[in-house]
This record gives structure tokens, sequence and C-alpha cells, in this order.
């Protein structure tokens, strides 16, 4: 598949001719919201089998084959030329399709509400044929160790029609919010803590979940050992059953990070104990701060580096959004943003007549546009190329794979490049 920035002019026809294929294809494969009136800068996925490289300055035959993993001789021989032969700029070189490597992808859930939106069920069924676990979000534990069910309605079922492990989320949470009380109680009075263990299996065989996945957040310092101890003590229980056992992390860079998000998650110990873990690698940009990239490549990747050094690499979900923010400018505090989805943002910037930017040092796009009440807006949002960018740093950090918050907002060139890149894993 062929990553394509539209430039000024060009058509879906156009560009479809330019590489052998139709604009049917290339539309239907992206669902793209405003086929008869691109944007510049807009990406979009070319549904061909492989890829073009058009030759920058400085590139050499060996350099190229070097940045795809191919030999050099073979990049010669494929497209018929010699390899003595001098490369011209803007030369456009084929290169074939490479080796996938395994690579494991959950996407969390979460039904609002009193009943299931028909619209999350129909991104939950998209999405599972691309999934390793699918994540209803979320079991809420109680102070007296049992649990608030969220609503499952059919994504038990969907779950197994596509060889997904069913992930049993449960939070710490009170009245949608993180409470440190309500995890102090679960981890450290013993009687209520073994009545929740008990509860957990009991509703894990109920509806057939496989992974118990704890998301934990907001928990006091006081209570980093309790942590580590309760999961060692769930771990040996699911273990009898035949469970995987994971937990969700807060995206630290070192293991005194202050704050409370941070200081009761022991990356070290986690990699220890669990089977594996989603590192929260999201939301620099959110929807109360001021505009920015939501997952910046730079801040990621210092945050996976610092992971790597303490929990084994195979071990680790990299943690994506899904969606991007609509911010007006300028930012007040107390003011939030709009989330989005990719093409919702890009039929925005259609309706609103404005380029679609790339920021190269966070490797996300974004632009600007004034609404009909003369307000400025910045958005922020994810690509074929962001989401590339994300998977490249999956390779070279060899992790274990990608998990996503959250189901429901369209971004269908993401599902397109998994099966670019890797072969997803689907566990029996």
């Amino acid at each position: 598949m062929q990553i394509h920035v539209v430039q000024a002019n060009q058509t879906l026809t156009s560009i479809a001719r330019a590489y052998g294929t139709t604009a049917n294809d290339i539309s239907e494969a992206n669902e793209i919201p405003n086929p008869n009136n691109l944007v510049v800068g807009q990406t979009l996925v070319i549904p061909i089998i492989g890829r073009f490289y058009t030759v920058q300055s400085g590139d050499s035959l060996y350099s190229i084959s070097r940045k795809f993993n191919i030999s050099y001789q073979e990049l010669a021989s494929i497209n018929r030329i010699s390899v003595n032969t001098p490369l011209q700029i803007g030369f456009r070189l084929y290169i074939p399709p490479r080796p996938k490597q395994q690579a494991e992808f959950n996407a969390y859930v979460e039904p609002r509400g009193t009943t299931v939106a028909p619209n999350l069920e129909t991104s939950a069924r998209e999405a599972a044929p691309y999934l390793t676990y699918l994540a209803p979000f979320s079991f809420q534990a109680l102070r007296d160790g049992t649990l608030k069910e969220p609503l499952l309605n059919n994504f038990p079922a969907i779950a197994r029609a596509n060889r997904n492990v069913l992930m049993m989320v449960i939070t710490n949470q009170e009245n949608d919010q993180f409470s440190d009380e309500l995890g102090r109680i679960l981890l450290n009075d013993m009687p209520i803590q073994d009545k929740f263990i008990n509860n957990i299996v009991a509703t894990a065989k109920k509806y057939g979940f496989r992974d118990i996945h704890f998301d934990f957040e907001y928990l006091r310092p006081a209570d980093r050992e309790a942590y580590n101890r309760f999961l060692r003590k769930a771990k040996a229980r699911f273990q009898q059953e035949g469970w995987l056992i994971s937990t969700a992390l807060a995206p630290k860079t070192s293991a005194g990070q202050k704050g409370r998000w941070y200081e009761a998650h022991d990356y070290k110990a986690h990699g220890e104990i669990v089977d594996f873990v989603v590192i929260m690698t999201y939301e620099w940009g959110y929807s109360g701060g001021p505009a920015m990239a939501v997952s910046p490549i730079g801040p990621v990747r210092k945050v996976l580096e610092y992971a790597i050094s303490e929990i084994p690499s195979n071990k680790i979900l990299m943690g994506q959004n899904l969606y991007g923010y609509d911010w007006t400018l300028p930012f007040v505090q107390g003011s939030f943003a709009r989330a989005l989805s990719p093409q919702q943002a890009i039929q925005l910037a259609a309706n609103n007549h404005v380029a679609i930017q790339y920021d190269t040092k966070a490797q996300a796009p974004f632009f600007h546009y004034t609404d009909q009440a003369g307000k400025r807006h910045e958005v922020w949002f994810e690509d074929a190329r962001s989401i590339q960018a994300k998977f490249d740093l999956i390779k070279e950090l060899k992790l274990r794979g990608m998990s996503y918050w959250k189901l429901g907002l369209s971004f269908p060139q993401n599902w397109l490049l998994i099966t670019e890149n890797f072969n997803v894993v689907k566990r029996p």
C-alpha cells in the first residue's frame, strides 16, 4: 500500500491513474468523506501491492535499500536498472511488499448511558477482524468487593466470532472518576480483596473473559507495593483458570516520576508480574488543555524507551488514540475542545476550504479554520502518516503491539495499515 499526500489540483481520478488503480478503489478503501473536494495535505492510502518511493536529494540505491530492508541488488533488478545507475531526484522506484512481523492489537469500547449505541457495536464488528483483544470498558469495582457491570450486549459474541480474547477491564472508578480511597480499600482490606477476586473469577466465567485487565489509576503513592502484592495474588488465581492478566500504566519516563497519576505504577514490578501492559501514550493534547498533538511521536518515544528499560518489550502494547480534538482559540483554562474522528476532521477542513498541514516533529496533521461566528480554531488529529510513524516505532522497539482508545470514531486508514504492516495475532 502507498500513502499519498494530496497536492494542489489533484483529483481522485488523476491520483488513481498515477498508481494504476481506480478512483473507486481508493475512495472505498479510505471511506473518503470528500471524494469530489479533496483537501491539499489530505492523506490517502492507495490499495496497491507494494509501494513507490520517489528519490530525494542525497539518496543512493544502497541507502534506499537499507530504508526498506531489501538488498540493493534486488531493488535494482525489480526496477530494471543497473546497480551502478546514478539515481536522479524525482525518479520513482517500486518497493515490493516486505515480510510482516506478528503483533497484537487491543481496542477498548466504552458504552455509555442505558443502551449501547448501534454505531458503537458496528464499530466493534468492523474492527474485530484486526484485533487480538476486545475490551468493553469497564467493570467498576465497588467498596464491598462486588462489581458494577458495563453494558456488554453483543460484544462477547463479536469477540468469539473474530477469535478475539475478551478483555475484562476493571477500574477503581466511582461516579466516572478514579478513586484513590476505593483503591486503598481493595488493595489493603484482605476480606474485601478476597471477595473482589472471587467476584472477578465468577464474572469472567459467566461471560467468557480470558484476560483480566486492571486499569487502576490515581492510586495513593503509599499503595504502590500493595498494588504489586495484589497483582501477584490475582495472577496466581487467574493462572489456575488459564487466563491472562494485564494492566494499564500511566506514561512515565522515570521510576521516580512524581504526580498522582504515576507514583503507584511500578513499571519493573508490573513487567515481572503480568502478561502484558498497555501504556497510555496519548492525551498530551487533551480536551481541557491547550491545542497540540494528542500523541506526539517524541514524547511517546521517550516513554516507551524508558518502558523497555524496565519491562520486556514483548510485554508492551503502545497506547494510541483513534480521535483528535478541535480547540477554539485562544485557549482559555476551563474550556474544552471537541473530540472528532479523523474522517470528521477531513470533512471539516474540506467544508472550510483550508489545507491540512503536517508537523514533522510531532508526526501529526493539523489545520486552522475560522467558524461562522468569526472564532479561530485549531484541529489536531491522526492520519495515515501519523499512524505509520507509530507502527514503525513498534517495529523498531520490538513491542508486543498497540492498544486503541477507543472504538466509535471512524479511522479506516488505521485498519488498512495494520494489514500492510503486521500479521495480527489471534489466540485460540
